[in-house]
């Protein structure tokens, strides 16, 4: 077995450990179980279509991070978009987020969600996410959407997942914001406008990568076992590489069971689910959907939760999308049962014609996509969290951290991190 020693030992070549990286900018080694950079982050390659592993769009909320991305990407790279997203229910695009649109709905509808929104219960606190939909916006808006839009999207039941488990990406609106957007539209979210790059979101990744030292970069090396007590990896190519300080990219629950140390009471609690990703290219545009950046699919009738659109983002002709279908961390995925079921489903919502053909595609399921965050869980992998601190092992990143989050907040902890070690 061949050794080496490293101050700082990464694991992940993706946003958050090249950020790391970038701002260490010396002793460092990154290993990267995969044959390229990127992680999720990464972008197919293909001469036809820009496919994502699934939409990621870049949205700054501090200068710094701002600028340090129009400081490496060109200027003629950068696409900027005013978002454009939608609802499709009941044959209609209904403006997102549902609950302050619900006047675009039929008159009927539009009463009775309007009618349990102004007669809900609310509650000091709430038990769990499923109770604080009820309490916040009533019967009629939760079932019409909220519910079966994130059990679809979750793959849970709701009552599983924290009231908080979405964060500030939840879009939450009180009764008098839903009142006055009826008259003044106003559908403010984190994200209203986004950048994007013709080249796909890789394209800054490798931005990123090129200032760091390709030659400390090992790709195709995974990490089978972490002894924290002795302070050392063992790869897949039986090196144990010896560290002063471990960070850790990786989703989480991979990461621990990789530990010495018995961690399986907290890795049958980490719950997550999975996405099944579909990049679909076709030979034209869609006839109906022209301007839509990306649209959410309650229905349970459809197999699909979300639908983005690559071409209308980067002006092209032909449709290219990706589509994504949530799954338990269990479920075992039939991907040509999924695909026959997506175009079935295409076809139903007026997407695509038997005049419009399938000419490319590309598959990638996320494993884990997103982490179902519970008070529980989220208290016991602190306490975990706190005792790998104490022995110089680190974990950062959106799986790293095991939440919900963005790719700035991403940089905004690994830069935290790279100044604590530094």
């Amino acid at each position: 077995m061949t050794q080496n020693k490293v101050k700082n030992l990464i694991i992940g070549t993706g946003i958050s450990g090249l950020t790391v990286a970038n701002y260490l900018k010396d002793d460092y080694l990154i290993l990267e179980k995969e044959s390229e950079i990127g992680g999720y982050c990464r972008t197919i390659k293909n001469s036809r279509y820009v496919w994502d592993y699934a939409g990621h769009f870049y949205h700054f909320k501090t200068e710094e991070f701002k600028k340090l991305f129009l400081s490496l990407v060109e200027p003629d790279e950068i696409i900027e978009r005013k978002k454009v997203t939608k609802i499709y229910y009941k044959d209609a695009l209904i403006d997102y987020p549902f609950q302050t649109n619900i006047h675009q709905l039929e008159k009927d509808e539009f009463i009775e969600c309007l009618y349990d929104l102004y007669t809900k219960e609310e509650k000091e606190t709430y038990d769990n996410f499923l109770d604080m939909l009820y309490g916040k916006f009533g019967t009629g808006i939760v079932e019409k959407f909220l519910r079966p839009y994130n059990e679809k999207l979750y793959a849970i039941d709701l009552k599983k997942l924290d009231k908080d488990a979405m964060g500030r990406f939840f879009p939450y609106a009180d009764f008098d914001a839903i009142i006055r957007n009826m008259k003044v539209q106003n559908n403010t979210s984190y994200n209203d406008s986004f950048l994007y790059l013709k080249k796909g979101t890789q394209y800054f990744i490798d931005k990123l990568y090129s200032k760091i030292d390709a030659n400390k970069v090992k790709l195709n090396t995974k990490v089978v076992e972490v002894n924290t007590n002795e302070k050392y990896v063992i790869t897949d190519a039986n090196e144990k590489i010896y560290y002063q300080n471990l960070i850790n990219t990786a989703p989480y629950n991979k990461f621990l069971g990789q530990i010495d140390k018995d961690k399986g009471k907290i890795l049958e609690e980490m719950s997550y689910n999975k996405v099944l990703v579909l990049n679909l290219g076709f030979d034209k545009p869609s006839k109906r959907y022209t301007k839509e950046h990306w649209i959410y699919f309650p229905s349970k009738d459809l197999n699909f939760y979300r639908i983005g659109f690559y071409n209308n983002i980067l002006g092209s002709d032909e449709l290219s999308v990706y589509v994504e279908i949530g799954f338990s961390k269990d479920a075992k995925i039939d991907v040509e049962k999924e695909l026959a079921s997506t175009l079935d489903g295409m076809k139903k919502i007026g997407m695509i014609d038997d005049d419009i053909k399938l000419v490319d595609k590309s598959v990638i399921i996320m494993d884990p996509a997103y982490v179902h965050i519970s008070n529980k869980t989220d208290k016991d992998l602190q306490q975990v969290t706190a005792e790998l601190a104490e022995q110089d092992v680190y974990t950062t990143g959106r799986y790293g951290k095991w939440t919900y989050c963005s790719m700035e907040d991403c940089m905004i902890w690994a830069k935290e991190l790279s100044e604590k070690l530094k």
